[in-house]
C-alpha cells in the first residue's frame, strides 16, 4: 500500500477509536515509520493491540497530559494513560526546547504506554544538531541473571548523535539477544526463533516462537546484559514514577489496567563542550571506518547506516502487508 494512503487509513482507525486527529496523526507516522525501516514488529502489527486497549479502556484516548516544569533543563510529565506515541512526541519535544534554549534537556514520564521504536525519538533530536539518549521500560521478558523467571523487559537502550553528514549516528538496540516483536511475529507466522535466544518455561533451549513467549528471552552479554535490563528499569519506572520491577503489563495480554511505563529522554548540545564537534565526530566515523576489514566485510557501518539505507529503499515503494494484517486492517476500519 503506498506510504501517505496507509497513513491516512490508520489516523482513520485511531480517531474511529475515539483519539483527536492531532494524536492519530502522531500514532500514524511512527507506525508507518517503522515499516519504512524495516521494523514491522514496531508497526502495523502492533496496530490491532492498541485499539484493543483503547476499547478495553485500559489506553485513555482523550489523555489529560499534565506537564510540571521543574527547571529549565527539566521536565516532568504525567500521561495519563495514554497511548506511548503521543506522551513520547510530547516529551521529546520539551526534551529538544530545553537543550536547544540551555544546552540540556532531561524529560521523564510516568502513566504512558508501548512507544513504539526508541530511535524515532532520538533522531528528531539528532535533526536538530543534539545528542540524544531514550530510554523505556517494557513487560517482563528477561529473567535477572541467576533467575528462571521473567522480571525485566526488553527495555531498548538508544544513544544518537549527529556525524556531519546526512546519516544519523543512531544505536537503537534491546538488551535482549532479539527484541519481543519479532517473537510476536514468529509466533503469529509459525516461523522458527534463532537459537540461543530464549529459553521455554522449563528453563530449556527453544526455538518455537510461542514456547520463547512462555518462558524467558536471554539478554546480550549474559550477566552484563542482564545489569543493563535492570539500568533501563530504574531510569525509566523507578526515577519517573512510572511501573517497574516486573510490574509493567503485557500489552497484548494482559488488559487489567493500564501499563504505566516509564520513559527517559536526555538531550545535549552538541558542542556543549567542544565547537569544533562537527570535525572531530567526522574524524573519529572516518578513523573507524577506514581500519582493515575481516575477510568478506566490504564496509564497516557504524549503528544507523543500515537503517537509513533501508528507508530510502522501502520510502519508494509501495509498504507491503501481510495477509494477516490485511484482514486485521479491514475489520478496525470497518
Amino acid at each position: 500500500m503506498e506510504k501517505n494512503k496507509l497513513k491516512k487509513l490508520i489516523t482513520k482507525i485511531f480517531v474511529k477509536n475515539k483519539l483527536s486527529k492531532k494524536h492519530a496523526l502522531i500514532c500514524a507516522e511512527a507506525l508507518v515509520n517503522a515499516e519504512l525501516v524495516g521494523a514491522p514488529s514496531h508497526g502495523l502489527s502492533r496496530l490491532k493491540m492498541y485499539c484493543d486497549r483503547i476499547k478495553k479502556k485500559v489506553i485513555n484516548p482523550r489523555p489529560k497530559i499534565k506537564i510540571k516544569k521543574i527547571s529549565e533543563s527539566i521536565t516532568h510529565i504525567d500521561a495519563n494513560n495514554s497511548i506511548g506515541f503521543v506522551a513520547a512526541d510530547i516529551g521529546i519535544k520539551k526534551a529538544i526546547e530545553s537543550a536547544k534554549k540551555t544546552g540540556f534537556g532531561l524529560v521523564g514520564i510516568k502513566n504512558s504506554g508501548h512507544y513504539g521504536l526508541s530511535g524515532y525519538y532520538a533522531e528528531q533530536a539528532v535533526k536538530k544538531n543534539l545528542i540524544a539518549f531514550a530510554f523505556t521500560n517494557a513487560p517482563p521478558a528477561i529473567a535477572p541473571h541467576g533467575a528462571l523467571k521473567s522480571l525485566f523487559g526488553t527495555n531498548p537502550i538508544c544513544f544518537g548523535t549527529p556525524t556531519n553528514s546526512k546519516i544519523p549516528f543512531i544505536l537503537d538496540t534491546s538488551v535482549s539477544m532479539i527484541n519481543r516483536g519479532k517473537i510476536r511475529v514468529a509466533a503469529r507466522t509459525g516461523e522458527k526463533i534463532p537459537e540461543g535466544v530464549a529459553l521455554d518455561k522449563f528453563g530449556k533451549p527453544t526455538t518455537d516462537a510461542r514456547k520463547a513467549l512462555q518462558g524467558v528471552q536471554l539478554p546480550i552479554a549474559g550477566f552484563r546484559g542482564s545489569g543493563l535490563a535492570w539500568m533501563v528499569d530504574i531510569l525509566s519506572g523507578v526515577f519517573t514514577g512510572g511501573n517497574h520491577g516486573g510490574n509493567v503489563k503485557d500489552p497484548f495480554d494482559d488488559f487489567s489496567g493500564p501499563q504505566n511505563i516509564g520513559h527517559l529522554f536526555i538531550v545535549m548540545k552538541a558542542n556543549i563542550f567542544v565547537k569544533n564537534f562537527n570535525k572531530r565526530i567526522k574524524e573519529n566515523i572516518k578513523r573507524i571506518r577506514k581500519l582493515p576489514k575481516l575477510k568478506g566485510v566490504k564496509e564497516i557501518l557504524y549503528p544507523g547506516q543500515n537503517k537509513y539505507k533501508r528507508y530510502n529503499y522501502n520510502y519508494k515503494k509501495e509498504i507491503k502487508i501481510s495477509e494477516t494484517i490485511q484482514k486485521e486492517l479491514k475489520i478496525l476500519d470497518n
